[in-house]
């Protein structure tokens, strides 16, 4: 059996369509798509700036085949959990997830859209064709771009996470701004070094200094996150990130 990871570029899907024009803000589904009728419903988490936030929810509500799109709690910060119901009877439209559930192939739940690409890893047999899977994912338009082909047997969760890609989100002044923290010793368990002391080193306002860390903390958490959920083993991803770098 084999790990395979594809980025699909998924026409019509609106997540991708608002994604694409939000950038900054980063879209995970935390529970699968439920209901035997036409209408669907999910949970998402977004991660990004609420105003960036508020904007994406917003222009995801203007779709037609958005039934509804409502945060769980007020957006307040960099991360908001909503609920979606989808009429997927209101165009053609059929998602990545049912046409692997249709081939019997078993896939990794969990999605992430960043930019206007979905992320999905799936499990194919030996014998399964991946060039007609490709085909199959293609179908409607879609733009399907294999990231990763890797013989289960050969993957190991490593002892160390690599560093490498980690902090690939994270803008000049944030990263500033974190390793300034890290040195003073704001991480550290009982150091009594607070915002307002990274923000004296600084010479920034501590409000500031807070909001870049929040964002760091957001951003490097999250790529944390995928690693642990990939459980990439070292050579590849440091592979891959190699093969993303510009």
């Amino acid at each position: 059996m084999r790990e395979v990871t594809f980025r699909i570029r998924h026409a019509g899907e609106p997540e991708c369509e608002v994604s694409a024009r939000h950038p900054e803000v980063r879209y995970r589904s935390v529970s699968s798509m439920t209901g035997s009728g036409p209408e669907r419903k999910r949970i998402a988490e977004l991660t990004g700036p609420p105003a960036e936030i508020e904007a994406f929810v917003e222009e995801f509500r203007e779709f037609d085949l958005v039934v509804s799109a409502e945060p769980l709690a007020p957006i307040e910060g960099t991360h908001a959990y909503v609920a979606l119901t989808i009429d997927a009877g209101a165009a053609d439209w059929e998602g990545i997830g049912e046409r692997f559930s249709r081939m019997g192939i078993h896939y990794r739940t969990g999605t992430t859209i960043a930019g206007g690409v979905e992320r999905w890893t799936a499990y194919l047999e030996d014998d399964d064709d991946l060039s007609a899977v490709m085909r199959e994912l293609e179908r409607g338009g879609n733009e399907v771009e294999l990231a990763r082909n890797v013989e289960l047997s050969s993957i190991e969760r490593s002892p160390q996470l690599p560093a490498s890609g980690l902090l690939d989100g994270l803008t000049d002044r944030q990263r500033e701004v974190l390793a300034t923290a890290i040195a003073a010793g704001y991480y550290d368990h009982g150091g009594g070094v607070g915002v307002e002391e990274v923000a004296a080193e600084l010479g920034l306002g501590s409000t500031t200094v807070w909001e870049h860390l929040s964002r760091a903390e957001s951003s490097v958490m999250n790529a944390l996150f995928e690693r642990f959920a990939e459980g990439e083993p070292i050579g590849a991803v440091r592979e891959t990130d190699r093969s993303e770098s510009p």
